[in-house]
């Protein structure tokens, strides 16, 4: 493609990723989500709150800074963290120094990376030794969170009984994969969650081993997932990716569309 072909293509996944995902109403049933206002307010059963939004319909100034600390105030009365998920095409222009005065702490940034399923779907090109599999267990997940333990450090605990639900049927349907040695260790594992009503199937996870990384294992298994959602449908895949992971869907063909960064505010951190 042409730098303005490819420019036509990352336009056009960023709008159909605003009008399709960013724009979701998500169930009470399923999401404990609420619309308050422009956001859609969701407590996770077991972690804290998340919120998401399309656009923040042309909140300003002050009523701005007095909707954010409503939002704080909402889940520091229940005692628990909240996220609120910005993009660096966000309006106003000022809303990261806006959540940062309201006790708000940015996070890593990351790439929101976008590309055809289709053209993605690949057989999956394994290392020697390695077998692919989907896990549906407690056992798995709980191994799954020692390996992402080992990998990110910090506390993982919560990871295993959120793939439980995930799995079990709360929200999007979510299928988790992993790369196991003939030894039986989990050396790789990610996942995909299939967005019902819309185009997208997005990916998460692709923690691998120190030992294992370099041999493909990254890349095969986004070729797993991408050929899991042409299967179900879906036309495009997603990647909240750090920059780790950047070069290797930059080769597969995914664009990179924005920017985004959690901001989040603990209960102890006072206001």
């Amino acid at each position: 493609m042409t730098t303005d072909e490819t420019s036509e293509r990352a336009a056009a996944y960023l709008a159909a990723y605003d009008e399709q995902l960013r724009a979701r109403t998500f169930s009470p049933e399923l999401s404990g989500a609420e619309r308050v206002g422009p956001v859609e307010r969701i407590l996770v059963p077991g972690e804290g709150g998340l919120i998401l939004y399309r656009d923040l319909g042309g909140l300003d100034g002050p009523e701005l800074d007095a909707f954010i600390a409503a939002q704080r105030d909402h889940f520091a009365a229940l005692g628990r963290p909240v996220e609120w998920k910005y993009y660096g095409y966000d309006l106003p222009v000022d809303l990261p120094d806006r959540l940062r005065a309201a006790g708000f702490t940015p996070g890593e940034q990351e790439t929101v990376i976008i590309g055809e399923a289709a053209e993605i779907a690949a057989e999956p090109r394994l290392p020697e030794g390695v077998r692919l599999h989907e896990v549906t267990s407690r056992a798995d997940f709980d191994r799954i969170g020692a390996l992402s333990q080992e990998v990110w450090g910090g506390d993982q605990s919560w990871l295993a009984p959120a793939m439980e639900g995930w799995v079990s049927g709360g929200g999007d349907p979510c299928t988790v994969l992993v790369a196991e040695s003939l030894a039986g260790e989990v050396v790789c594992a990610a996942w995909v969650r299939f967005h019902p009503g819309t185009e997208f199937a997005s990916l998460w996870g692709g923690s691998t081993l120190p030992n294992w990384r370099g041999r493909g294992l990254y890349r095969a298994l986004v070729a797993a997932r991408a050929n899991l959602a042409v299967e179900r449908g879906f036309r495009y895949v997603q990647i909240d990716a750090l920059d780790t992971s950047r070069p290797i869907l930059a080769r597969l063909g995914l664009l990179p569309v924005a920017t985004t960064t959690p901001y989040t505010w603990q209960p102890d951190a006072g206001n």
